[in-house]
């Protein structure tokens, strides 16, 4: 079996002193926005939802709140909302840069693996050729089990059992 691959998608190596340094800056991250929350599906489910089509009409609602205080009942805290719009404002194009930063990440997490299985399966195929003669039937043996199928079970089978 001969696997397309891309060669040497990425290369990536690490000093000490970069791993070190890489895990104080995601600390500190982390200690400066130990506010963000995490919210359970029912929560999201039943929060109001800002989209896009919303934004318009909640700040422009906000502002018109805001310039004509008579109008804010007492059990509506408008500085509140205020301050979650400018602090959503604030946290988004932070976000979108961690986005990007952690897609580049998984990209190359994936490149790095695709990288080390390409070797892999060309050392796999090598060592296939060459088995018999140096001894490593074994060795080839219990790598090819990767490669094995597994029977797949019908849903009649399933009922049946």
């Amino acid at each position: 079996m001969e696997i397309e691959t891309m060669s040497n998608l990425a290369t990536l190596n690490f000093t000490d002193a970069q791993l070190t340094a890489i895990d104080s800056a995601i600390a500190e991250l982390e200690r400066q926005l130990s506010g963000l929350v995490a919210l359970n599906t029912s929560d999201k489910r039943r929060a109001a939802k800002l989209g896009e089509k919303s934004e318009h009409f909640c700040r422009q609602t906000l502002r018109m709140l805001n310039e004509n205080p008579q109008l804010v009942p007492p059990n509506l805290n408008l500085a509140d909302a205020l301050a979650d719009l400018n602090a959503r404002d604030a946290l988004r194009p932070r976000l979108m840069r961690l986005t990007r930063l952690l897609e580049r990440g998984s990209d190359t997490d994936f490149a790095l693996g695709s990288d080390a299985m390409a070797a892999a399966m060309r050392g796999y195929s090598l060592l296939k050729m060459v088995s018999g003669r140096e001894g490593l039937d074994q060795l080839r043996r219990d790598l090819g089990t990767r490669f094995s199928k597994t029977k797949r079970v019908t849903p009649l089978e399933k009922k049946a059992a």
